[in-house]
């Protein structure tokens, strides 16, 4: 769905390059987490995706068109959930009037079905300036599922929400997850995710150190305590003994642990794509 060619960008003539010769492919069916270090460039890689940053060499494509267009058929199959937001003086239901005609498969069904999950129902009367910033969050996010995007992408989408309220985020991405669409959720609050990627992605600047699917990262690596005769890729000490990031042996299969693999592939990237790049 998305390709990134050769991007190179940077904020001004005078600061460092973020990206340079950067190339990826994202594509529909796959919910990603998008993982990076601050400062590795994951909100400008998401704000050029959706064209509101222009790279100065390539291009971002999405179904082979050029984003930075900001053509009405691509912008309306696209919903971005930045990190802050503040919400208008309006009604939810007022807001709805005005911003659904933008997305031709908006469900009003959706909407209220979203809110449930949240545990917001019946609120489409009430001022969204009114709400706290979680309950505009949620209120946000009901929406933008219910836009029916083919391209949903949120950056830190758990700020700000309660440990209630993430497993709702959680239901609401199962639920509104299909084959012809693409989620990306870039995010430093891995916990939060981990059980709804079906992709990981981990970039530093221009380099991608991992794009895979998290079955793949299951089928490779073992997250456990540490055994005779491991040649562990990563180390973490726990209060219960050394645990570890493993070539996982024949058979063997674990729940990835995400914060894990992440501070694996920063620390030992060249074992990683050592993994990843043999074949199975």
């Amino acid at each position: 769905m998305f390709r990134f060619n050769q991007i190179s960008f940077s904020y001004g003539k005078k600061s460092p390059e973020l990206f340079h010769d950067f190339s990826m492919e994202l594509n529909a069916g796959n919910v990603y987490g998008l993982l990076g270090k601050n400062g590795a460039g994951k909100s400008t890689l998401i704000y050029l995706m959706t064209g509101l940053l222009a790279p100065q060499a390539g291009e971002v494509l999405m179904d082979g068109e050029n984003v930075r267009r900001r053509l009405p058929k691509t912008m309306s199959d696209i919903f971005l959930v930045p990190e802050e937001f503040d919400m208008p003086q309006l009604t939810l239901k007022k807001y709805v009037s005005i911003n659904a005609p933008f997305y031709p498969r908006f469900s009003m069904e959706d909407m209220e079905r979203y809110l449930d999950i949240f545990e917001m129902s019946g609120m489409m009367d009430v001022k969204l300036h009114a709400l706290s910033m979680g309950q505009k969050k949620k209120v946000f996010m009901a929406f933008a599922f219910a836009t029916n995007t083919r391209a949903l992408i949120m950056d830190e989408p758990t700020n700000g929400l309660d440990i209630p309220s993430k497993s709702q985020f959680r239901k609401l991405v199962t639920t509104g997850m299909s084959d012809d669409k693409l989620m990306l959720i870039s995010t430093h609050q891995v916990r939060d995710i981990s059980d709804i990627l079906d992709h990981v992605v981990i970039i530093d600047q221009s380099h991608v150190l991992l794009n895979t699917g998290m079955a793949d990262v299951t089928s490779r690596i073992a997250f456990r305590p540490l055994r005779e005769g491991d040649q562990p890729i990563f180390v973490l000490q726990s209060p219960f003994g050394p645990l570890g990031a493993v070539p996982a042996r024949d058979g063997e299969e674990t729940k990835v642990d995400l914060e894990m693999l992440f501070n694996a592939t920063l620390q030992n990237p060249a074992a990683i794509n050592q993994l990843f790049t043999t074949s199975k």
